[in-house]
């Protein structure tokens, strides 16, 4: 496709026309080989912004980005091939949790992941906190290592669906990001490119979140479900709160270790129970939404956390990728302690402000940064006790000084809402 055609389809989109399958994949194929600049994807993208795609052009655009490079082929390997993506949050620590514990209970989990976005945490940042742990594995020693241990957790080829990461840097530089269709190509393309069968998905949503809107996040997850039902795979979408942070830490080093925490047994919170409803999700496969099943799901993955065959299956992940667990120094007593300017209740706890404030500690710490919460919403707390626990030798003082506000407390208790506000299954179209 040249130019003047991208500037046609452009045009035709801004009138709310509907682009056939062909122009959409020679538009990617377009942009991607070079033949098509920023300047003439950019104006189909703001007709994008302004138009929408329907069902059929966000299905033939994840498609095509998939289909812009590798596509791995699981032929070969024996189980149910399962990958897990959350679009991002703070004190989100689940895949670290949910990819040994789902391989515990059978299933193998072929994670790609990816770094932090934003203010929000990226899971192969927090797994490069263990000593000597490789996550840029070759596509060879990743299928092995599925194969045989179970589970894998590495980083995307440059090679999956180079068209997206070309076109989500121009998208992040121009403001064409908060596009529902355009959102749910980005993170499907990868996905389909990688190959697995199954897919679970956290959307979240909330103030600490990517989406801070519940219904918009919602609407993504319906069309993640749609489009990756429409290109074969077996769909599960869950739209998770993220109001306030998920887990009790904030930072790489601090979510390992609560991510550790879990996995030795520790039952209980906000994150445990995202974890393991992700982890049953990946289990129940086809059959989810019966009772039976979901039940039996539920109790093998509790019986997995419990009995500690989840925390060996990390044990044996993170050894074949080349890492010391033992190595790992978990964080001792924090830097500086703040603490409760009043009685009351904790009704608010502003994430975004506090990973801010973490990923600007980390970026200046060659050790562990980050903030530790000591109360949760709903908690009561009286005049003088501790809040938060900062760490970072050098920045604890600027990090509190940040976050010192992040915290709110009211003379009662807010009303808790759902965690799990939406569970989406999709089977392939037939």
């Amino acid at each position: 496709m040249g130019a003047a055609a991208a500037a046609q389809l452009a045009a035709s989109k801004r009138a709310g026309t509907s682009h056939e399958r062909g122009e959409i994949e020679a538009l990617v194929k377009g942009y991607s080989d070079g033949t098509l600049g920023d300047d003439d994807l950019l104006p189909w993208l703001r007709a994008v912004m302004q138009s929408g795609l329907t069902l059929e052009e966000t299905t033939s655009l994840t498609d095509a980005m998939a289909r812009s490079g590798t596509m791995l082929d699981w032929r070969g390997v024996v189980g149910t091939i399962v990958d897990k993506h959350s679009t991002g949050g703070v004190g989100d620590a689940v895949s670290l949790i949910a990819v040994p514990l789902a391989a515990a209970c059978g299933v193998k989990v072929a994670k790609l992941s990816g770094r932090g976005l934003g203010h929000t945490g990226g899971t192969l940042d927090k797994l490069e906190r263990i000593p000597g742990l490789r996550t840029d594995l070759s596509v060879r020693d990743f299928k092995a290592q599925v194969g045989e241990v179970g589970c894998a957790i590495a980083g995307a080829s440059d090679r999956l669906a180079p068209a997206d990461k070309k076109m989500y840097a121009l998208r992040h530089r121009t403001g064409t990001v908060a596009s529902i269709p355009l959102i749910a190509a980005s993170v499907l393309s990868k996905k389909i490119a990688g190959g697995a069968p199954t897919l679970v998905i956290d959307v979240k949503a909330g103030r600490s979140a990517f989406m801070e809107d519940v219904d918009s996040a919602t609407r993504l997850a319906e069309t993640i479900a749609d489009v990756g039902a429409a290109l074969g795979r077996s769909m599960h979408v869950l739209v998770t709160d993220m109001d306030v942070p998920l887990g009790a830490s904030v930072g790489d080093v601090l979510e390992l270790d609560e991510a550790l925490d879990v996995l030795h047994g520790r039952e209980g919170g906000r994150l445990y129970d995202v974890s393991t409803a992700v982890a049953q999700a990946m289990l129940a496969g086809p059959h989810a939404g019966r009772p039976e099943i979901e039940s039996r799901a539920q109790a093998t993955v509790r019986h997995a956390l419990r009995d500690g065959t989840a925390r060996l299956r990390l044990d044996a992940m993170v050894r074949a990728q080349g890492g010391d667990l033992e190595a790992f120094q978990r964080p001792g007593q924090p830097e500086m302690l703040l603490f409760a300017d009043r009685s009351g209740v904790v009704a608010w706890i502003d994430g975004k402000t506090i990973a801010e404030a973490v990923i600007a500690a980390e970026n200046a710490e060659s050790g562990i940064a980050g903030v530790r919460l000591l109360r949760q919403i709903g908690e009561t707390v009286r005049e003088g006790e501790p809040l938060l626990g900062i760490y970072g030798a050098g920045t604890a003082a600027v990090t509190a000084d940040r976050v010192r506000e992040a915290v709110r407390i009211t003379e009662s208790a807010p009303q808790p809402g759902p965690l799990i506000l939406a569970r989406i299954h999709r089977e392939p179209r037939a």
